[in-house]
This record gives C-alpha cells, sequence and structure tokens, in this order.
C-alpha cells in the first residue's frame, strides 16, 4: 500500500512538471518570435524547435496517461480481489453436494436450500423457500423426544418442533447432534446437524443456519463394528467355554490316568513282589518253578513299562511333564546308561562300544529326562539289532553351540516307508510278530521328551547295515558348583552302623492292603535288622508312633478314612513324633504325585511295585537320617 501511494505521488508530479514545462516552452517561444521578427531564418529556427519539443511533450504525455491507466486498473483489481474471492467461496458453499446448507429466518423458515440439501432431501429450493422450516422435513418424534431432554436438561419447557432444534444456539452454545431427515418421497437417512445462530450488527439473532452431513454410512460402519465386537464376544465366550471344557477333560483325563495307574500298580505291586520273593527264596525254587517266575517277572515288568510309558504320553500331550533344565554332564549319564542296560545287552550277545573322549560334555537339559530318552534308544538299538552285532554310542560336537549323541547299531535297518511311519504312537513298523517286546510309544515319548528340552532327534537307516538314532541338545558349560563326590557321599549315607549290642530300629508300616503288608513283612524280615511294627488305617498309625516312638514311618497314601497325608500333618504337628521320617510308598507314581508328596513333606516318595533296591536304600537313607544326633 506505501508503494502505490509513493507511484500516485510521483505521477501526480510528473505531470505538474509536464504543465510548467509546456507553459515555459510557450513563453520562451513568444519572446524569441518578438525578438527575431526582423530575420525570417531565426524565425523558421524557433518555430521548428518549438513544434519538435511539443511532439516530444505530446509522446511523453500519452506514455504517461497509459502507465496511469495501468496503474489505476491494478489498483482496482487488488482492491476487488477480496470481494470476488469471497463471492466464490460463497458460490462453492451454495453448490456443494457434500454437505446441505439451509439457512432460515428468526422465525424458522426456510431462506436458503443449497444444492447439497436438494441431493440428499429431493426438494428443490423452490419447494421450501419461504414455504416450509426444517422441523417439517425431520422427525417429529425425535424432536419430541429432543424437546424433553433439553427440558429436563436446562429446567425450561421447550416446545417440540424448531425451538427444540435451535434453543441452543439460540443462546449461543455449541450445538451437533444427530436427527433423522426426511426426504420428499417419504424415505428417511440419518444426518449429523450443526446449529448456528446468524446476528445483525447489534447482536440480534436474525436467522439459523443448519449445517448437515448423511451419517449413513457413519452409523453403517459403528453398527458394523458393533457387530464385530458382539461376534469377537460370542467367538471369545465359546473360545472360553471351549476352553474350559478342554481344561475339565485334560483334568478328568489325568485324573482317569491317575486312577488307572493307581488301580493297575496295586495288583502288580503284589505280582511282582512276591515272584520276586519266590525268585530269591532259600532254597532256590526249581527250574521248572525258577522259568514260571522269570515269565512272572517279564511280563508284569512290561505291563509296568506300558502303563509308565502311556502315563508319560498322555502327560506329555496335556502339557504337564515338569522338566527341571540344568548345566549336566553327558559323561555321566552316559556311565549310567552303560551300567543299566549292559546286562540285557549281555543277555543278547550285543558288545557296547561307549566312544571315549578327551572331551567333556555337557548341555543344558533335564537329567531324569536325558537318561530316559538314552534308556529307550539303547533298548531299541540291543533290541532290534542282528545277533553278535554291535551297538555304538558317540558324542561329538554338532557346529558351535550344540552337542550331538548318536546310537548306531548293526540292525536289519528300516525302509523309507518305515522311516516315513516312524514317530506315530502304537506304530511298531511291522515288528508285531516277532519275538522283541515293544509298545510302539517309546519313540513317540523319546521324540516329544527331546523336543521339550529343545533338542532334535533324527535317524537315518540302510537296509541290511543298520541304523543311527541321534540326539542333538544345546550345549552348556561345565556346572560351577557341583559336587564331585556326590555319588560316593551318597553311598556313604547308605551306610549303617549299628552300635555294638544296641536294639534294632523300628519301622512303622500303615498300610490297608493285606499283600502289600505280607510283602514288607517278607522284606524287613529277610533284611533282619528291622523291628516292624504295622497299623491297617491312619488312627492306628498314628496312636502307635506316639506310643511307640518308630525310627522311621512307612506311610501308604490312600487308606481308609483318613489319608496318608492327613497323617502326615498330625504326626508333623506333634513334638514327640515332629522329628521322625515318614517315607511315603504309594500306587499313585505320576510325577504330579511325586512332587505333591515330596513337598507335603515326605522324607521319601516310593511308587508301587516296588523295586526292592530302592526300597532297602531308600530305608538306609531314612534310618542313618534317624540315627543322626541331631534328631536324638
Amino acid at each position: 500500500m506505501k508503494k502505490l501511494l509513493h507511484d500516485v505521488s510521483v505521477e501526480r508530479l510528473i505531470m505538474a512538471g509536464f504543465v510548467a514545462t509546456l507553459a515555459v516552452l510557450l513563453l520562451v517561444a513568444s519572446i524569441a518570435l518578438n525578438y527575431a521578427v526582423g530575420s525570417p531564418g531565426a524565425v523558421n529556427l524557433i518555430k521548428a524547435s518549438v513544434i519538435l519539443l511539443l511532439l516530444f511533450l505530446a509522446l511523453l504525455a500519452v506514455r504517461t496517461e497509459k502507465a496511469m491507466r495501468i496503474r489505476s486498473n491494478v489498483e482496482r483489481t487488488l482492491h476487488d480481489a477480496p470481494m470476488f474471492k469471497a463471492g466464490a467461496l460463497q458460490d462453492a458453499i451454495f453448490n456443494s453436494e457434500n454437505f446441505s446448507s439451509i439457512a432460515t429466518d428468526a422465525q424458522g423458515v426456510i431462506q436458503i436450500f443449497n444444492v447439497g440439501a436438494e441431493r440428499m432431501l429431493g426438494y428443490v429450493a423452490a419447494d421450501v423457500v419461504d414455504k416450509l422450516t426444517p422441523a417439517m422435513i425431520s422427525d417429529r418424534d425425535e424432536l419430541v423426544a429432543r424437546a424433553q431432554a433439553l427440558s429436563d436438561e436446562l429446567g425450561v419447557e421447550i416446545r417440540p418442533g424448531f425451538e427444540a432444534m435451535v434453543f441452543k444456539a439460540r443462546r449461543g452454545i455449541e450445538d451437533i447432534y444427530d436427527l433423522t431427515y426426511i426426504r420428499k418421497d417419504g424415505s428417511r437417512f440419518p444426518a449429523l446437524v450443526s446449529v448456528t445462530a446468524l446476528r445483525d450488527a447489534v447482536g440480534k439473532v436474525i436467522g439459523y443456519l443448519l449445517i448437515g452431513t448423511d451419517n449413513t454410512v457413519r452409523l453403517q460402519a459403528v453398527a458394523a463394528q458393533a457387530l464385530l465386537d458382539l461376534r469377537l464376544h460370542e467367538t471369545n465366550a465359546e473360545l472360553e467355554k471351549a476352553r474350559a471344557a478342554a481344561e475339565k477333560a485334560n483334568l478328568a483325563k489325568s485324573e482317569f490316568l491317575s486312577s488307572m495307574s493307581h488301580e493297575l500298580r496295586t495288583p502288580l505291586n503284589a505280582v511282582l513282589g512276591f515272584a520276586q520273593l519266590m525268585a530269591s527264596d532259600v532254597p532256590p525254587p526249581l527250574p521248572s518253578q525258577q522259568r514260571s517266575i522269570d515269565q512272572i517277572l517279564k511280563g508284569g515288568w512290561y505291563l509296568l513299562r506300558l502303563i509308565n510309558e502311556i502315563l508319560d504320553l498322555a502327560m506329555i500331550e496335556s502339557g504337564k511333564v515338569t522338566m527341571s533344565q540344568e548345566s549336566m554332564s553327558l559323561t555321566d549319564v552316559l556311565s549310567d546308561c552303560q551300567d543299566m542296560i549292559e546286562p540285557q545287552a549281555h543277555k543278547r550277545g550285543i558288545r557296547l562300544e561307549f566312544v571315549k573322549s578327551d572331551a567333556k560334555f555337557y548341555v543344558h537339559a533335564d537329567r531324569t529326562r536325558v537318561k530316559q530318552v538314552m534308556i529307550n534308544l539303547l533298548s531299541n538299538a540291543i533290541k532290534y539289532n542282528s545277533a553278535g552285532g554291535d551297538v555304538v554310542i558317540k558324542c561329538s560336537l554338532s557346529g558351535v553351540d550344540r552337542v550331538r549323541i548318536s546310537v548306531r547299531d548293526t540292525g536289519i535297518g528300516l525302509t523309507p516307508e518305515q522311516m516315513a511311519n516312524l514317530f506315530q504312537p502304537f506304530n511298531r513298523l511291522g515288528q508285531e510278530n516277532r519275538a522283541e517286546e515293544g509298545t510302539g510309544i517309546g519313540l513317540v515319548v523319546t521324540k516329544q521328551l527331546v523336543e521339550l528340552m529343545g533338542g532334535v532327534i533324527g535317524v537315518e537307516s540302510s537296509v541290511g547295515l543298520g541304523t543311527v538314532f541321534w540326539v542333538e541338545f544345546a550345549s552348556s558349560e561345565a556346572p560351577r558348583l557341583m559336587i564331585d563326590n556326590a555319588d560316593e557321599m551318597a553311598l556313604e549315607r547308605r551306610r549303617i552302623q549299628l552300635e555294638e549290642g544296641a536294639g534294632q530300629p523300628t519301622l512303622l508300616y500303615v498300610e490297608d492292603n493285606p499283600a502289600n503288608l505280607a510283602l514288607v513283612e517278607q522284606l524287613i524280615a529277610r533284611r533282619g535288622d528291622l523291628r516292624l511294627l504295622t497299623a491297617i488305617d491312619g488312627p492306628l498309625g498314628i496312636e502307635l508312633a506316639r506310643a511307640y516312638l518308630p525310627d522311621v514311618i512307612l506311610m501308604d497314601i490312600n487308606l481308609p478314612g483318613m489319608s496318608g497325608y492327613d497323617a502326615l500333618e498330625v504326626l508333623r504337628a506333634d513334638p514327640a513324633t515332629h522329628h521322625i521320617p515318614v517315607l511315603a510308598l504309594s500306587a499313585n507314581a505320576m510325577p504330579r504325585d511325586i512332587e505333591k508328596g515330596l513337598a507335603a513333606g515326605f522324607f521319601r516318595y516310593l511308587t508301587k511295585p516296588i523295586r526292592v533296591r530302592e526300597f532297602m536304600e531308600a530305608l538306609d537313607v531314612a534310618l542313618e537320617h534317624a540315627a543322626a544326633p541331631e534328631q536324638k
């Protein structure tokens, strides 16, 4: 603007200078002509000069006028631009089809009805301008409800109709709400309406502006989202119901398996226990009797192994197998496996070779489960080997962070079809008619145990040459806090040094099953260094414990009336019997049963059928504990 004012001043100054120059020129020319009257040449020269100067001044005047006209046009354009822009915006708003713009007078009669309103409502402007109010094209029931809601909210009576539509706007309150418009054809659609009061220069309301958008798509999206949320909620409820049903089924299966295990182990305990007594009787049984006893023991131990494998598989599939993974020595585990498996290999004429290595291999795994895996693989390698064959066990590094244990046999090998079905439950791969016993479960359990420990199992086989099973586990460093002589310490604890002339220690056995009582009576009688007391239920056992203060108590879990857990709790609460080590002996042999028993405070948890050596060693440890000075 300052520049324009500056330009106007310059133009005015130029025009003034032009006029002054013309006046001076004419004056000088007239004076010159008066003095040069007597000289025709001078007169002509003066006239010619004046004419040229007049032509120059005329040309300068034309150019200056043109420049001034251009500047005036530019100034007018700049002055009119905002007004033109405002008019263009008004036209764009009025002609927009994306929203309805309805303006009314102060009484609510429609004065403006834009193109968007025509498209949405089906009316043309001539149908509604000066004829209808917005209330007449809106849902009456909604206006009645809105009037009632506003009356309740503001504490004044508001009439249904246009007053309810603009009541807040008239008081300067921003008002945006949902409304149902009614088209000319009677159809309806939801709209989101913004209402504003229009005021004059002194603030008086002169009308109202209602700007609306079709809310159909948004409400459809909201409805679709609500339906999706409902379906998601229903799906989640169904999933929760299915999960609860699955947990209930798993619990029922676990209870069934536990019950089945108990019911099968109880008679097996008597069968295997008395068979072991008969096999070690003095004088020894006759050869024919020994063969029968061997068959009893063979069938009994096989049935026990089948029960254990089925329970293992069920526990793995239900996700209830407990793992205690830590750094462990493979050398120690394989040494234990060698001691356990060599009698089986020797019996079948199979040569075992545990390849020696200067390196010590440690893996991160569960020691008990690794031993279970290796015993299974070694048993299969011996069982399905050729007569006089070999089994080679080797440890080696696999990559930078894994250790591989391979078991190679010289058996008949596996065909590609057998390899494809290798890890299927109860599939013995055509070995059903051979003399070797098997359940078809061992490899399935082995594979799942290996994978639960983060390991990998694989197999390579050539028909006629043999098979190599291998497992890999994550390597680990040697445990820093391991006590190297732990096994020697355990053996030392098993030695009971009886003082010269001292009386026999006392064992109290609480058991309601007569067969189990008879079996333990014979085991203790053969041992010869214990005095045995027996009770057939918990209350009698507690009474005998308080009366005789035995050195060790052997407790069945499933007792009539009072369970073994209840009896243990009573004994622990009594200062007179609190110090006595109590060993559990039960057919409840699932891992969770053992964990529960040890957590309850049992000194040891032994399972049925009784393994005589394990049973005797547990008694030795308990007697040594009872004889320790701090227990006196």
